[in-house]
């Protein structure tokens, strides 16, 4: 039997949380039922009674003057009650004779001796030797002279015993539908959370693992209170967060797939040709001077294409890990000056696009990372040159604004298609499908710059008609700008001669 209580907290934890409720409101019912009926029965009680005491304080008026008369009560008032009349002058109540008295009088005397040294009238309940419970009543005649009156309390209990019993069946059949109805009405407010387990059961059994998982499911079902409402907009709220997040990994999963596939084939075309030009090398030419070094010199070239081209994928793999040492090494540069260098090495190599830059700012202090935003600089150069026929003209500008520095590199050539425009700086892209790589890159190009305007805080926009393309480097002041007024002279930048 110890583990009673144990067996029924489990068998009481494993009900559903509607009859649990219901439960719980039938005993707090039961309870406030009992504190009521036992306050009802307890008032009911003390009120007959005390109409009884004062019957017979009333009756005793009428007894006293007898007693008083005849020396005794004459006349019984009520049947069932009792009367004695007591002389208390000596060491013991005496009894005056003729009286009304049950076999058992001995609370009858106990009760004059008492009145004896009493002040006001005395009254008691008191049980009766086979005649039940009575209410006894002392009063003083003259001094000397007590009357004790016994009255019956039969209809008293039977009244209280009536009462209790009413008020038995009718908490029984007020607590069977309160449980009852109150269930139900606890079932139909517990609907929806029902219907938001059945969502997220539904959600447990949607395979999630997919690339293209979705969360349909929503509780939609209205109702239930402000809480419930509450309780419900934030369910939803999580799953269309969940979808979002499931979304994002999807689109990530698949751009990822799509990157080792496009990084995967770019590799594989400067390998191959390594490996054609090694056997070549060895088999075909191992005897001609000058065979061989064309083969060499075609063999340091695809070597140097992959270099770089492995250099961009390390380079775009650190800035997506977000390293805790980050890829960038900033320090006080002056942005004028580099754009200045970028312009100076632009014309030494494309020659056949002339170049001109706009007067701006004389100085731009900006803490940046010198080589890698050169970087930035010389691929979208090189990105107008290599999209544009020769000839075509391309500017550089520097400009300010509030809280900004704005490096322009604009283009008169033909402008990039707008089903394009979202999808250049996305890696291995190529607006012109029909280009080698050879002229027209790897595609990762624009990719870099974009991600390395990023991780100096900035970003890099495009706009494009018909005879003008402009990408428009934004990078932020901060507080190491002076606004292109005064400034240090500018450190000597050193760029590796491989910088694109």
């Amino acid at each position: 039997m110890k583990g009673s209580p144990g067996r029924l907290r489990q068998t009481y934890g494993r009900l559903r949380l509607g009859t649990r409720l219901a439960l719980g409101l039938g005993v707090l019912s039961l309870v406030v039922f009992a504190v009521v009926g036992t306050a009802l029965t307890t008032y009911m009680r003390d009120y007959l009674e005390r109409q009884l005491v004062d019957q017979m304080r009333q009756a005793q008026v009428v007894q006293s003057e007898d007693a008083e008369e005849h020396g005794y009560v004459l006349e019984q008032s009520y049947y069932g009650w009792y009367q004695a009349v007591y002389d208390v002058h000596g060491a013991d109540p005496e009894l005056r004779l003729p009286a009304q008295l049950p076999d058992d009088s001995s609370p009858f005397t106990a009760l004059a001796e008492k009145m004896r040294n009493a002040t006001d009238d005395l009254a008691r309940t008191t049980y009766l030797d086979g005649k039940g419970l009575y209410q006894l009543r002392a009063c003083e005649i003259k001094p000397g002279v007590v009357l004790v009156t016994a009255a019956p309390m039969k209809d008293i209990e039977r009244t209280v015993g009536r009462l209790i019993a009413v008020q038995v069946v009718a908490f029984a059949v007020a607590l069977l539908a309160l449980v009852v109805f109150g269930r139900r009405m606890l079932r139909r407010g517990l609907k929806p959370l029902s219907d938001m387990a059945t969502t997220a059961h539904g959600i447990a059994s949607h395979n999630l693992t997919e690339s293209a998982a979705r969360l349909p499911l929503r509780a939609d079902r209205r109702g239930g209170g402000p809480e419930v409402e509450e309780l419900r907009t934030a369910f939803n709220t999580m799953l269309e967060h969940i979808d979002d997040s499931l979304g994002v990994r999807a689109e990530a999963e698949q751009r990822l797939r799509r990157f080792v596939a496009d990084a995967s084939h770019e590799l594989r075309t400067p390998l191959m040709s390594v490996r054609g030009y090694a056997d070549l090398f060895q088999y075909a030419a191992a005897n001609e001077p000058g065979e061989r070094d064309r083969h060499l010199s075609r063999l340091r070239a695809e070597a140097a294409r992959m270099g770089v081209l492995l250099d961009d994928l390390l380079l775009l793999a650190r800035l997506d890990a977000a390293e805790v040492e980050a890829p960038l090494r900033l320090e006080r540069t002056d942005l004028v000056e580099l754009v200045q260098q970028a312009a100076d090495a632009f014309r030494a190599s494309r020659p056949r696009h002339p170049l001109t830059v706009a007067p701006g700012p004389e100085r731009v202090w900006l803490s940046l990372d010198a080589q890698r935003l050169r970087q930035v600089l010389d691929n979208l150069l090189a990105n107008a040159a290599v999209h544009t026929p020769p000839g075509t003209e391309v500017s550089l500008s520097v400009t300010l604004t509030a809280g900004e520095a704005l490096v322009r590199v604009a283009d008169s050539g033909p402008g990039i298609p707008a089903a394009d425009r979202e999808k250049v700086f996305d890696r291995f892209y190529r607006v012109d499908k029909a280009r080698s790589r050879d002229r027209g890159g790897s595609g990762l190009g624009l990719s870099v710059a974009g991600s390395l305007a990023r991780a100096h805080g900035g970003s890099i926009e495009l706009t494009s008609v018909p005879g003008e393309t402009v990408f428009t480097v934004r990078l932020p002041l901060g507080d190491s700008s002076d606004g292109g007024r005064t400034g240090p002279p500018p450190k000597p930048i050193s760029l590796p001669s491989g910088s694109r």
